[in-house]
């Protein structure tokens, strides 16, 4: 267990052990839910982008190809793996 100090404007750091092992990563935001008997669950918020981020993902790999919904998929997969 990781005891931490609340400061005087009541906040707290928490420790970089704990930063990795929820998976955050320096200028992500955290997610804070309240349950009961005073216990929070903090979990990394899911970061996520408005739909128009995708378009133009496959201008340069489609040019003048016909493709087929599966190789759509496979490539708006691969694009916004490579995206995040």
């Amino acid at each position: 267990m990781t005891t931490l100090s609340v400061t005087a404007k009541g906040q707290i750091t928490l420790k970089r052990d704990l930063l990795q092992h929820i998976g955050v990563q320096q200028g992500q935001k955290i997610e804070v839910v309240k349950l009961p008997d005073g216990e929070l669950r903090i979990k990394a918020k899911q970061q996520t982008q408005p739909i128009s981020s995708i378009f133009g993902l496959l201008k340069d790999k489609t040019a003048g190809k016909i493709v087929s919904i599966e190789e759509m998929n496979q490539l708006v997969a691969e694009a916004w793996a490579d995206n995040k």
